[in-house]
């Protein structure tokens, strides 16, 4: 698992490269809630207008916004850029063997509702009882746009087919809940082993947020 080191990094120039300065753009701003257009430019070394291009691509999609205005002794005030955790959210789905809980969270991974309900013997009735929690989840919150959903599991996962190879603590095996999940909410579905998912969680919101590698 690896993500991208903020401080120690190389732009792309090629136009087969956008995504991947639309994600360091992303990334910046999510490490550094609020900063500015400039700054993001200092920060990439990418040409102004080339973050500004990419920074109103992303409002358009609605995974940032536009916050309070910055000072200037001359010249245009900033507008400061942070995540749109108003408007865009993901639901994650924590599986146990006793015990699963079902949340929603915004960008900056905050809880915005969860519910914790036992766990159903069968992948059968597990879809089914996920899939009505998550539909009354989203009908609860109409005004954020739902992302995916993240499905944590205690056990081994096939990352290409996205599918629930085995999980002794479950008794489920070969078992495709990413299929039943996503055509029961119409949301993406990707499913990951709880150890990774852990890992992944302490990468990015946790104390080993600068890990580059693990």
């Amino acid at each position: 698992m690896r993500k991208i080191d903020l401080s120690n990094f190389q732009v792309a120039t090629s136009e087969t490269a956008r995504e991947v300065n639309r994600r360091i753009i992303l990334n910046l701003i999510r490490a550094n809630q609020a900063i500015s257009r400039a700054e993001l430019a200092r920060k990439t070394g990418l040409q102004r207008s080339t973050v500004s291009l990419i920074a109103e691509q992303l409002i358009a999609e609605k995974w940032i916004a536009e916050g309070m205005v910055g000072y200037s002794p001359r010249g245009r005030k900033p507008r400061y850029l942070r995540l749109n955790v108003d408007r865009v959210g993901v639901v994650g789905i924590n599986i146990r063997p006793t015990w699963t809980t079902i949340a929603l969270a915004d960008l900056n991974a905050n809880f915005q509702a969860q519910e914790t309900v036992r766990t159903p013997a069968t992948p059968e009735i597990f879809v089914e009882e996920a899939c009505k929690r998550i539909n009354t989840l989203r009908q609860s919150h109409p005004q954020i746009a739902y992302e995916g959903i993240g499905v944590c599991l205690p056990g081994r996962v096939d990352f290409r087919s996205q599918s629930l190879v085995f999980a002794p603590n479950l008794g489920w095996k070969n078992v495709d809940l990413r299929g039943p999940l996503e055509a029961g909410t119409g949301l993406p579905v990707v499913l990951e082993n709880a150890a990774n998912a852990c890992a992944l969680s302490e990468m990015w919101f946790g104390q080993r947020e600068n890990t580059r590698d693990l």
